[in-house]
């Protein structure tokens, strides 16, 4: 086992010497994960087909290419992101300097899942460098081919010294959150994120979680079910279900159930025309204790109408529909994980928002309706981490979207340019002169009521009722001649020195 505990001292040598906080040593190093991304494409979909059975289509659309886009919108980005931010000032800082620095937290961990074992450790590395972190990447050892590949070819193309990928079991993850890290960034369970936010409580280490959950879908009468049908089934049947944010389970009512069943039914059949068992298009589950948690799921609950078959060699388990299922069957509480699907026959909406508010915060909500009305009051009568209306996934795919859960479902948000903020720190500044001190002869004792007074009136500010920037007008412009008029004329022993002292 290596000795992180030396590791951990060396990168933050790297980090204290400073090269990690120039933009063009974060530009390098993103243009180089780029290349190493262009390079490696082929032999990341061969780890990624060996990992999980995934297909070259779902290996470049749900992780290189998803990678690569994030990556490319931060290079585009990267000079305006690490700007300094410009915030509004008062009355009495007209003549000062104010803004937030973006800053790096130092040495970042970033622990890895094996569902999409790329892009859930290349996306958080784009954020963390971008910021101007040194970085340790522990990817998960279940996805073992692709663990092994990003070992072998990230110190070829980052900074070997500021960027490290180590792999390893639950010894070596064990002995790495016993070092403190300045920040860390997990994708998994919550069973192991809550291990990770012990650790990081040692040392009061902020964290990122982003665990998962069951995300219900609700569909309404009167929708196209032909679509709902293939949308569902498209966000479950990816990567065999095994997606944080696959839907879990559907509620409808009893009549839409039966009619979508069918159009289930027709979606597979048009997905996988020779069945799924012998498509290259459909992935297998990742591990036989998975496999077997999946073939487990099949008893817990519900009469199978749709799919069912397995094979214990392949770890395959079919796209399945579960109808007669009842939210307290064991199937229902916790996430499945799998292709598995449970329809529940609900009477209406409020009892579909009663279940998801009885239940963990889910990491996603999807909701397939035409009634605005039903749309809005699920919105906002539940909670989850994040939404889709008439469709699943799709709201993780935009870099101008957070990407992140709230409550069991996690904690913190990235992609895009939420993940370069994730990783910084945001440092607040302000510089003054040594000059105009006659400004600040009320805020110095003795103190009096004269002083009170007039410290009082530049204080004091009013709810502007909903009229926005007019109603500080009056109080900017003549702030700014205040200042402006303060500047030219003041001096020692002006009349103004005289009067903030009384």
């Amino acid at each position: 086992m290596a000795d992180f505990s030396t590791l951990n001292q060396a990168m933050r040598g790297v980090f204290r010497s400073g090269r990690t906080k120039s933009v063009e040593w974060r530009r390098a190093q993103l243009m180089a994960l780029l290349k190493l991304l262009d390079d490696n494409r082929e032999r990341i979909c061969q780890a990624l087909k060996e990992d999980l059975n995934k297909s070259k289509m779902e290996g470049l659309l749900f992780e290189v290419d998803f990678a690569r886009n994030d990556l490319i919108n931060c290079i585009n980005n990267l000079n305006e992101w690490t700007k300094p931010e410009k915030v509004k000032k008062g009355l009495i800082n007209m003549m000062d300097k104010v803004y937030i620095r973006k800053e790096p937290f130092g040495v970042a961990l970033i622990m890895g899942a094996w569902n999409y074992p790329i892009q859930l450790t290349i996306c958080p590395m784009i954020g963390a460098i971008a910021a101007g972190n040194c970085v340790l990447v522990k990817p998960s050892e279940i996805s073992a081919s692709t663990a092994a590949l990003l070992e072998e070819i990230v110190p070829k193309y980052l900074d070997k010294e500021a960027i490290q990928v180590v792999n390893g079991g639950i010894p070596e993850t064990t002995a790495i959150l016993k070092e403190k890290w300045d920040y860390i960034f997990y994708t998994g369970n919550s069973m192991v994120g809550k291990i990770v936010m012990r650790a990081a409580a040692e040392h009061l280490t902020p964290v990122t979680l982003e665990l998962g959950g069951k995300s219900p879908v609700y569909v309404d009468d009167g929708v196209d079910l032909g679509i709902v049908a293939n949308r569902i089934m498209w966000g479950k049947c990816t990567n065999a279900g095994q997606t944080c944010i696959a839907p879990d389970y559907v509620m409808c009512s009893k009549k839409t159930q039966d009619a979508l069943i069918d159009h289930i039914k027709k979606t597979l059949g048009d997905f996988y025309p020779d069945g799924p068992a012998k498509s290259p298009d459909y992935c297998r589950l990742v591990s036989d204790r998975h496999y077997q948690r999946i073939k487990k799921n099949l008893q817990g609950g519900g009469t199978v109408a749709v799919g069912g078959g397995t094979n214990d060699g392949e770890r395959y388990v079919a796209p399945t529909v579960l109808t007669d299922v009842k939210f307290s069957d064991p199937i229902m509480q916790d996430e499945i994980f799998g292709p598995i699907l449970p329809i529940i026959p609900v009477e209406n909406e409020d009892i579909a928002i009663e279940y998801i508010n009885d239940g963990n915060t889910p990491l996603a909500l999807y909701v397939f309706s035409n009634n605005k009305t039903k749309r809005e009051k699920l919105l906002h009568s539940s909670n989850s981490g994040s939404a889709c209306i008439n469709d699943v996934f799709l709201q993780a795919s935009l870099p101008t979207l957070p990407f992140g859960g709230v409550g069991s479902s996690g904690m913190g948000a990235y992609h895009g340019k939420f993940s370069y903020e994730t990783f910084c720190h945001k440092r607040s500044c302000m510089e003054r002169e040594l000059k105009m001190e006659a400004l600040n002869g009320m805020r110095y004792p003795p103190y009096t009521e004269t002083k009170m007074k007039r410290a009082e009136w530049f204080l004091k500010r009013k709810v502007n009722n909903g009229s926005g920037a007019k109603s500080l007008l009056p109080y900017f412009l003549f702030g700014t001649l205040f200042a402006v008029l303060l500047k030219m004329f003041l001096a020692p022993s002006s009349s103004f020195l005289f009067w903030t002292r009384q």
